[in-house]
Formats: C-alpha cells, structure tokens, sequence
C-alpha cells in the first residue's frame, strides 16, 4: 500500500479529533467536578421551566414570583417525596420490631444448639487426635493456627479501619450534600429568573449549525433519558410481581408489602432485591426454616434470572437502542467503572447514539477524510461506506 500525502493528513486529522475528543471530555469532567451544584440547578430549571412559563401565561405573575413559586413547588415535591420514605420506613421498621425480638430469641437457641451438637463434639474429636501426634506435628499445628489467629486479627483490623473511614464519610457527606442542596436551590432561583436571557445570549454568541444541533441533542436526549426512567419503572414493576408470587406460593405475610419494598430495592445497581431477599434467606437457614430459605433462594434466583434476561431487551425497547449493544454498555461499564458503570454504561451509549443520530459523527467523519470544506464543497462530497 502507498501511503500519499493524503492519507498522512487523514491520519493527522483523526489523531487531532481524538485528542480533541479526549481534552474536551477531560475539561467537562473538571468543571463538572468544580461546579456540579449550578448544573444540578440549571438541569432542574430546564425541566421545571414548562411549570414557570404556565404560570406566568396562565396566573400573570411576574417572573421572579413564578420562579419562587416554582421552587417552592419543587421543594414540596421533594420534601413530600423524603416524608413518605420516610412514613414507609417507620412503618417497616414497626412492623419488624414485633418480630424482631422472636427472631433473636430462636437465633440464639439455634446457634447454641448447633455449638453444642455439632462444634464442641467436633472440638473434643480434634482434642483427642491432637494428644496422639508427634511433638513435631503438634508444633507444626501450633504454628499454623497461629499464623490463622495472626491472619484473623489483621482481618479484623483492616475491617474495623474499613467500617471507621465509612463512617467518617457518611459523617463528611451529610454537611456537604446539605450545603450542595442549599447551593442548587439559590442557583435554581437565579437560573430560573434569568433563563431566557441567559439562553438569549447564547443563542446570539453560539454559532446557528451549533444552535441546530442542540437543539436535536435536546430532543433525542430527552426521548432516550424518559425510555430509560420508563424501562427502569417497568424492570421494578417485572421484580416486584415476580416476587408478589413468590411469597404467596410461600404463604408469607404482607407479600404486597414486601414486594414493593423489594421492588423499590431493585433501583440499587448489582445488589437490587438480593439487598432483602438474601439477608432473610440466610435468618431462615439459621434458624431451622430450611424449606422457606430454599423457597427465597429460588424466587430470588428466579428474579435475577428473569432481569439480567430482558434488562437489555427493556432498555433497547425504552430507548431505541440495539439490545446487543445495551448488553455490551452493561457489561463493559461495570467492568471499567464498578457498580456505578451499570448506569453509565448505557448513559454513555446514549451519548454516541444520539451523537450519531443528530449528524456529529458523520461530520466528524468528513472531517477526517476531507478537512474543512465549504457549503458549495460539502454538498458535492458523498460519504460512502466502505
């Protein structure tokens, strides 16, 4: 193959996109990074502004006064939203603690019972095979448990580190997410109050093919981001009955209750009802019920089974989105980005499908093999696909 002097400025230009690409990428997470409050409000204004604008048209209020309605509103929503929670959480919680006490008391009488039956004879077998060996094999022993106490010291120790950094983080996160929350609310007043001329100034600054193209952005992101609200409703939904006919072949009390708490749960990435289902699976194989572990073995298996099957054909249905391609987003940002990656995965295939759908890639492409061109040169080039 000869390369031309062609192919070396198609080769410089697509080295100049990717580094461009990954600068601008970088730029956006250091300013996200640095000022993530006032996107947080203005993302709110966007979507509450159908609620500002109705008032004013509709009530003729003034702009400032529908914009602090409209946080008002909001923060009613909001705090409306933590009550129930809330309400739904003492109402578990009062619920539990009548059996609590009962689940304590045939905990213990099942691990004393197994301590007497099965450990102390297991320990007075090892006993006696202990004092029949060697006084090299005892020495032998001696020192492996205590290089096995050594070990379980210094995993405990790492542990009680690990508990005390997770509590010193929880103690460092309520103040910040307060003072972001106060931040995002005066932003949303301020951003609210001046959104048109805000957007006014950059329609007027922003280039029209730019302005175009947002625009596009705005509609496909907004399409996609509510298939992905939706197909997670009806993942929770799929959950919550699978479940509901789970505990009700199983008899169990308040099966509508548990549920939806289950179903509720499932939003967690990777953990999802096994955040329930699998602490109370264990109580019941503790606890002697080994036919109503099994029973919530098999139901949380069964819900496990049936998401992880129609999770990708949900999302590529909600979203527009090829299935295989959903699949690949998910198993590829859980492994680059940990449970986080399960919804960035996905979010960040939104972002090229959307890229793609609205024209960037395609003009990026051109810009590789053609460089700058203008209107009159740019309609005589045809991209075809090699």
């Amino acid at each position: 193959m000869i390369v031309t002097k062609n192919h070396a400025w198609i080769m410089l230009r697509l080295l100049f996109v990717l580094l461009f690409t990954g600068l601008l990428f970088y730029v956006f997470i250091w300013v996200f990074k640095a000022t993530y409050p006032f996107w947080l409000a203005a993302i709110l204004v966007w979507m509450f502004y159908p609620l500002i604008r109705l008032l004013r048209q509709r009530l003729r209020l003034p702009n400032t006064l529908a914009v602090i309605v409209t946080l008002l509103l909001s923060i009613s929503a909001l705090l409306g939203a933590l009550t129930g929670i809330i309400f739904l959480i003492v109402i578990g919680v009062r619920h539990l603690s009548q059996f609590i006490p009962q689940w304590i008391e045939s905990t213990s009488r099942e691990v004393q019972s197994f301590f007497n039956e099965t450990l102390f004879p297991f320990w007075q077998g090892l006993t006696g095979a202990f004092d029949t060996l060697s006084p090299e094999q005892q020495d032998a022993v001696g020192t492996g448990i205590t290089t096995l106490g050594t070990r379980l010291a210094e995993s405990f120790t790492e542990g009680g580190q690990g508990f005390t950094e997770a509590l010193r983080s929880i103690v460092i996160f309520v103040p910040t997410s307060i003072v972001v929350i106060v931040f995002v609310f005066i932003a949303f007043y301020f951003i609210g109050k001046d959104w048109e001329r805000i957007f006014g100034y950059m329609y007027q600054k922003t280039p029209a093919v730019f302005m175009k193209k947002s625009k596009a952005f705005k509609t496909m992101f907004q399409y996609r981001v509510f298939g992905f609200i939706r197909a997670q409703v009806v993942l929770m939904l799929i959950a919550s009955l699978i479940v509901l006919i789970g505990l009700a072949i199983l008899q169990v009390e308040n099966a509508v209750t548990i549920a939806f708490i289950v179903g509720i749960a499932e939003i967690l990435p990777y953990l999802g009802s096994g955040t329930i289902l699998i602490p109370w699976m264990i109580y019941m194989f503790l606890t002697g019920s080994i036919g109503m572990g099994i029973g919530l073995a098999v139901v949380y298996a069964v819900t496990v089974l049936v998401r992880q099957s129609i999770e990708p054909k949900v999302l590529s249905t909600s979203m527009n989105l090829n299935a295989l391609a959903v699949l690949i987003a998910l198993f590829a940002g859980f492994q680059l980005f940990g449970v986080a990656g399960v919804f960035l995965g996905p979010f960040l295939l939104v972002i090229f499908v959307i890229l793609k759908d609205i024209g960037v890639m395609n003009d990026l492409l051109r810009f590789v093999r053609y460089g700058f061109v203008d209107e009159k040169e740019e309609k005589e080039i045809v991209i075809r696909p090699k």
